[in-house]
């Protein structure tokens, strides 16, 4: 990401089209309030849109990749006229032209096009009136009262994060596939152009159908909770698997061995975690973390997972750390000392085993999914009560744990 580093003007703006991979670790001066000479230069900007130098972000000595790869695809016609198949207009706007077109000052536009992850391009004309649309709209919302400022960029900040590695795995994977093998004579964008033509439309509802769903899942589970702090602060189940002897894995086998392994891990987790009630958190290769607002769904998540994975001979072993408690929620994450917790107990979690916190263990016993005791079982059996109990919970040794003290760990397993 290139910036003038000069200190005058308005941080170089980004440019929607292409995320950068940096785009998180913007310049401090993408916070800074607004500076009324810059937007008095942009007010007085030439029929470009560029406000004179010395305010011109352009105007310093670092190289802009961004801008460059940006007029590259001027001079490509194939190129560019695919970039506006999918964006579904021309280019006509310079960052400054959009931002002063919307109604919005440089600073916020930068705040909001960073958020997105989208990289900073100059003064190339790049932007189209779908750029426009969406500054207006951010800002319209924070103009009625709708969302807060910072709120407005969290939600640029959470899409841009999300379709970014949506995006990549797409042209990745997907269209890279389609375009093998290339015919004869026909570069791969020449190919990918009817392709995307085609898909592009169908990929687009499907998206914001998927979107509607989880939408729609998620607000239920909000207007459920029983107070505002709930909301936010709420008491989840939240497990950590992982792969053991992954780091080994990685020098034996061959890269895509290696990848075909761990979408396997991935996708059986992904499918076995929605199917019984839960939600995928984060996949990172060797391990996902996933949330359960029952602690029954998580344990029976968590079993399944060890029952999975050791009957299929490619798997290593898998072990499941599961804690339940207090959690905070971000953008899609899961914080606080419940989610430390989960994640320690899995690394002292043996081999094809589910290791429980305390708090988790008396929540399976209150719900009445484990005796908290084989003698509270059979005393339950003796008194004539029908008592049918899915799990069995075993005391393991009391343990110091890095940051968090000492605790009791409980080994999970599945009642006969």
């Amino acid at each position: 990401m290139s910036v003038d580093d000069s200190g005058a003007g308005e941080p170089a703006p980004p440019h929607p089209p292409r995320a950068a991979p940096d785009a998180e670790r913007a310049p401090s001066g993408a916070e800074r309030p607004a500076d009324p000479a810059a937007d008095a230069a942009t007010d007085e900007a030439g029929e470009d849109g560029a406000p004179p130098s010395p305010t011109d972000p352009g105007a310093g000595h670092d190289r802009n990749v961004a801008a460059e790869r940006a007029a590259a695809v001027e001079d490509d016609p194939i190129a560019l006229k695919l970039e506006q198949l999918i964006l579904g207009a021309e280019r006509r706007y310079t960052p400054f032209q959009a931002a002063r077109s919307a109604g919005v000052s440089m600073e916020l536009a930068s705040r909001f096009w960073r958020a997105m992850g989208f990289a900073d391009i100059g003064q190339a004309k790049a932007l189209t009136e779908a750029d426009v649309l969406a500054l207006r709209r951010l800002a319209g919302l924070v103009e009625a009262g709708l969302l807060s400022e910072p709120m407005a960029v969290q939600v640029a900040r959470s899409t841009g994060q999300t379709t970014a590695r949506l995006a990549d795995w797409q042209i990745d994977s997907f269209l890279e596939g389609l375009t093998e093998p290339q015919e004869p004579g026909m570069t791969r964008t020449e190919i990918a152009y009817p392709l995307v033509e085609l898909l592009l439309p169908e990929l687009e509802e499907f998206i914001v159908y998927v979107w509607r769903r989880q939408l729609a899942a998620a607000t239920g589970r909000v207007v459920q909770a029983q107070d505002d702090a709930e909301m936010v602060n709420r008491r989840l189940a939240v497990g950590f698997a992982d792969l053991v002897g992954f780091t080994r894995l990685t020098r034996r086998l061959e890269e895509e061995e290696l990848g075909e392994l761990v979408e396997a891990f991935e996708t059986t987790a992904a499918d076995l975690v929605a199917a019984h009630g839960g939600r995928l958190i984060k996949t990172l290769g060797d391990e996902v973390l996933y949330a359960a607002d029952d602690a029954g769904v998580a344990a029976e998540i968590g079993l399944r997972l060890i029952e999975t994975m050791s009957h299929d001979e490619t798997m290593p072993a898998l072990r499941v750390g599961l804690a339940f408690g207090s959690v905070t929620t971000r953008m899609g994450d899961v914080f606080g000392t419940t989610v430390n917790l989960a994640s320690r107990l899995t690394s002292i979690a043996p081999k094809d085993a589910v290791l429980v916190d305390g708090a988790l263990a008396d929540e399976l016993s209150r719900t009445g999914d484990a005796p908290r005791s084989e003698a509270e079982a059979a005393a339950a059996e003796k008194e004539g009560e029908s008592v049918k109990y899915r799990f069995a919970l075993q005391p393991m040794w009391q343990r110091a744990v890095r940051g968090l003290g000492v605790v009791e760990p409980w080994l999970l397993t599945r009642r006969p």
